[in-house]
């Protein structure tokens, strides 16, 4: 059953900026986008399993530090080889300045 977990405050995270957050052994990367939405997708690489929260977050995207593949943080789509696996994502909700992601 999905659940709810709190994942960090909204000033945790700067417009165009991704945080890693770990829970439960997984990680996570929460992305806060130029219009102040929030993001959540698995935190590692579908290609060669690097922390993305380590990479550049540009246009509604996150490059991957390692070989440079990039993905869209709002859908997890891959964008640019070499990935070619797309992310999970994840729901997120704001409440009280406080992010939440359902896992």
């Amino acid at each position: 059953m999905p659940q709810w977990v709190e994942a960090c405050g909204t000033g945790d995270v700067e417009p165009e900026e991704v945080i890693r957050f770990d829970h439960q052994g997984r990680t996570f990367c929460i992305f806060r986008s130029p219009e102040d939405d929030f993001y959540c997708t698995d935190g590692v690489c579908t290609h060669e399993k690097v922390h993305l929260a380590d990479g550049l977050v540009m246009d509604h995207t996150i490059e991957c530090p390692k070989h440079n593949g990039v993905f869209d943080y709002r859908t997890g789509e891959a964008m640019r080889m070499p990935v070619c696996i797309n992310l999970k994502t994840f729901a997120v909700k704001v409440e009280d300045d406080r992010v939440f992601i359902e896992i």
